[in-house]
């Protein structure tokens, strides 16, 4: 290849297969947890590929601007590809040349960048792609999977496709398996407990743990997925198991932890946690789940008929502590926030739960679902802290009106119900009431009911743009 300009070198680097050409957004992501994540699977998951991690931490390095440190952590991804699997070296190093193409273009390193294009081109021809620049493999497919899977779950969906495809190729390589699995149990959502999908996690993560009886990861998954269908006897048995095998790995004392937890061995899960937390005392997701356990006592303690006060004020100064500390750790975590929210009103600290409350009312790139929850919760605030049915509904109606299906939208439309319900029992219905009974019935998908409420809505406010769109709208859907 002669010398080319940066543009025609752009129009190459476009072809090549690596996270430069993934479409991975940095909006998406939260790059300083991202690259602890990273960090600590490097350390802890020696059963995982090095190769790809090293990888992934060069394009973080990367986005967060230190082109250095990313070509260093290229040249490990290197040099384990030349360790571990000296055979297939060129073949698992095709992502991580990828990749020093781009730093380097965007180091202005034109040079360099091209070198390692050709490279890829070399390696394309030795595997008689079609493609100069590309080839697709099973395990540049299974990369892609894992890198997909850590930028969350917008990305799940992507991941398990990418783990499909690299199965279609080889169906009992472990690693294809334990990413599928992985990638099933991720895009279950709560709403599916209970419905004929329930156990679609299921023989994905029993085939991943037959074939790699090794992977204590996966095997804490499944526990925990034989646990959601009732099977808690057997789940406790792979869980044992796991514990056995690797009873320092801090993503297993997590699981372990929930395990526990759910079996309302709250003691045990705490021991679980702080164990964990040895390992990785920084993991704001392990300073949440202790914060939970401590709540979960806390709670248990006050529905005792003589609640001791020293002991219930100890409890909820520990909860704030860990919620604290995951929100400084993590400022993105919603569920955190809200959860410090609802302890400061549990000191009965309104001002501070109101700030927090507000705080993350103000969150902009947040899910659907995460601005479902903030309503839901604050909705709850509202009515049982602050007594104002008014505002209360308020937020739960907000929560209610985002079109995404979840289990916080499910709850906001529950309490709704039975709020208004209450409403139109004591006679007190106002259009209001009954608009937001026509939005309850339209979301269940009940129609003629939906129609039924918004007209009596329209009667005593006959000019609510919003009732009038609504009543057009499901007219028409009828009609049709």
């Amino acid at each position: 290849m002669s010398d080319i300009s940066k543009n025609s070198l752009k129009g190459i680097l476009l072809q090549l297969e690596c996270h430069f050409t993934w479409t991975l957004m940095k909006d998406d992501v939260d790059l300083d947890d991202l690259e602890e994540r990273i960090c600590d699977q490097l350390e802890f998951l020696i059963t995982k590929s090095k190769i790809t991690n090293y990888n992934l931490l060069a394009y973080v390095k990367h986005m967060k601007g230190n082109s250095n440190e990313a070509l260093e952590n290229l040249q490990k991804a290197e040099e384990e590809a030349q360790t571990t699997c000296a055979d297939e070296a060129d073949r698992k190093s095709l992502v991580t040349w990828g990749n020093y193409a781009w730093v380097y273009y965007h180091m202005n390193k034109l040079l360099e960048a091209q070198s390692y294009i050709e490279k890829v081109e070399s390696s394309c021809k030795k595997l008689a792609s079609a493609s100069r620049y590309k080839i697709q493999l099973p395990d540049i497919y299974c990369e892609q999977g894992w890198t997909l899977l850590k930028f969350g779950r917008k990305y799940y969906e992507r991941a398990k496709k990418c783990f499909e495809k690299a199965l279609e190729e080889e169906p009992n390589n472990p690693e294809f398996n334990s990413g599928y699995a992985i990638a099933v149990y991720r895009l279950e959502d709560f709403l599916t407990k209970g419905s004929s999908d329930e156990n679609s996690s299921l023989e994905p993560l029993r085939r991943a743990v037959k074939l790699n009886p090794n992977d204590t990861f996966v095997m804490a998954l499944l526990a925990v997925k034989l646990q959601d269908v009732g099977q808690v006897e057997e789940g406790e048995k792979y869980m044992k198991e796991a514990l056995l095998k690797t009873p320092d790995l801090p993503y297993l004392l997590r699981y372990a932890a929930k395990f526990y937890r759910r079996e309302k061995q709250v003691d045990k899960s705490l021991g679980f946690l702080k164990k964990a937390l040895e390992f990785t005392p920084t993991s704001s997701f392990l300073h949440h789940q202790i914060g939970l356990c401590y709540r979960t006592q806390l709670y248990t303690l006050r529905a005792t008929k003589y609640p001791p006060k020293q002991q219930i004020e100890e409890l909820i100064q520990l909860c704030l502590f860990h919620f604290k500390m995951v929100v400084e750790l993590k400022p993105k975590f919603v569920y955190a926030y809200v959860d410090l929210a609802n302890m400061y009103a549990e000191k009965n600290e309104h001002e501070e739960a109101e700030s927090t409350f507000q705080k993350v009312l103000k969150m902009e790139k947040i899910t659907c679902e995460e601005k479902q929850q903030i309503h839901y919760r604050y909705g709850r605030y509202q009515e049982f802290y602050k007594k104002s049915e008014i505002e209360a509904i308020k937020h739960y109606t907000e929560g209610l009106k985002i079109e995404r299906d979840s289990y916080s939208r499910e709850q906001c439309k529950n309490v709704l119900k039975k709020l208004i319900d209450r409403r139109l029992q004591r006679g007190t219905a106002d259009a209001q009431s009954l608009g937001i009974l026509g939005l309850i019935h339209q979301v269940n998908g009940e129609k003629p009911q939906a129609i039924e409420s918004y007209e009596k809505a329209l009667a005593l406010d006959p000019y609510n743009e919003e009732y009038l769109s609504a009543l057009c709208e499901l007219r028409l859907s009828i009609e049709m």
